[in-house]
């Protein structure tokens, strides 16, 4: 069920439409934005609704003629388009399905995810990077939008850490559950003795919040520093200290920015990272638990893993929550991860939190 009464409610949605439709011709309601902006959101949630029931009856119609049609004389050729049809169906019916379970408000919005890799200098910074490829593939997938707002590279290979913000609605919805440590088992390429090692990863995500979301954001509190953005080197190497980090003094939270061009730019992303962060704090003490909103941030080391990645002696991906395992390494390292999402997303619903 969604928050609106029922994702299929219909005739309901439909009223509410015409007057929210009515509600944004009023000219005096212009004169509060914040107002507007909340109705013309939730006009476009309740048009997507519409469509999306409008496409699965459309669906239906041209599966039962194609049905009608194969009952006819060698009319067999339409039906493989309409076993074709029903896949197609039920693909979208799951993919609906899984959107339902998504009922919090902050599912609908963009996610903020940052990586860091766990002790072991070089090989955990490898996996890091790696990490950050698989979540930039999945997005490219799932046609969502992938910024890269903070990047700290290591010294021989891989990143010391990342931030990214990935733009799309249900983008937080589905990466939540990817909340947690990461662990590789593999042949190290940068062994010269060709040893397995153990490599672990952290990923916290956390929704983006609205700006008519109140985050206090008191001047006295944050600390602003400014410094050259790090680059390639060459005609590339920024010569102006346009990179911003910010630091918000009663919590100690640091996030920093060198991604845009500008001074100015980098500090107003920055500033919505922090107020990201710091509305997943403000949420952690209203549900007394941190996994609620961005997974528990347990050691990044043995024993606190939510997923294991083994590329050798064999090849097996395995969820630790939701005990689904995937041979095929290669593909989920390049963003086929759906079947784990789905995975945790189910199980969540089954008991009864999502």
């Amino acid at each position: 069920m969604t928050p609106s009464g029922g994702i299929f409610d219909i005739l309901s949605l439909s009223v509410r439409l015409k007057a929210l439709e009515k509600k944004i011709l009023d000219k005096d309601l212009w004169e509060s934005p914040i107002k507007a902006q909340e109705l013309l959101k939730e006009k476009s949630s309740i048009e997507n609704t519409v469509q999306t029931f409008a496409s699965i009856e459309k669906q239906l119609e041209d599966i039962n003629i194609l049905v009608e049609l194969s009952e006819e004389d060698e009319g067999e050729v339409f039906l493989d388009d309409a076993q074709k049809g029903v896949e197609k169906l039920l693909s979208h019916l799951a993919d609906i399905e899984l959107k339902s379970i998504l009922s919090l408000e902050e599912d609908k919005n963009n996610a903020i995810m940052t990586i860091h890799p766990g002790a072991g200098g070089t090989e955990s910074q490898d996996w890091a990077q790696m990490l950050m490829r698989m979540y930039t593939r999945w997005a490219e997938r799932n046609s969502f939008k992938v910024e890269i707002v903070e990047l700290l590279p290591g010294e021989e290979a891989g990143i010391k850490s990342a931030t990214l913000t990935i733009t799309g609605q249900y983008a937080y919805g589905y990466l939540k559950g990817e909340a947690g440590v990461h662990r590789l088992v593999r042949i190290s390429p940068f062994d010269a003795n060709k040893r397995r090692h153990t490599s672990f990863a952290a990923i916290l995500v956390y929704p983006e919040i609205s700006e008519d979301i109140q985050v206090e954001l008191e001047e006295d509190d944050l600390k602003i520093d400014t410094f050259r953005a790090s680059g390639a080197g060459g005609q590339h190497v920024n010569k102006t200290s346009s990179a911003v980090r910010i630091t918000h003094l009663p919590t100690g939270l640091v996030v920093s920015c060198q991604n845009e061009r500008s001074q100015h730019k980098n500090k107003a992303v920055a500033l919505k990272v922090l107020r990201a962060r710091l509305y997943g704090i403000k949420k952690k003490e209203q549900d007394e638990k941190l996994e609620e909103f961005i997974g528990e941030k347990k050691d990044i080391a043995w024993g606190s893993q939510i997923r294991s990645y083994t590329l050798q002696p064999y090849q097996l991906i395995k969820d630790h929550r939701t005990n689904i395992e995937i041979g095929n390494v290669n593909a989920v390292l390049d963003g086929d991860i759906d079947d784990f999402i789905k995975g945790y997303l189910l199980m969540k619903k089954e008991k009864g939190k999502t």
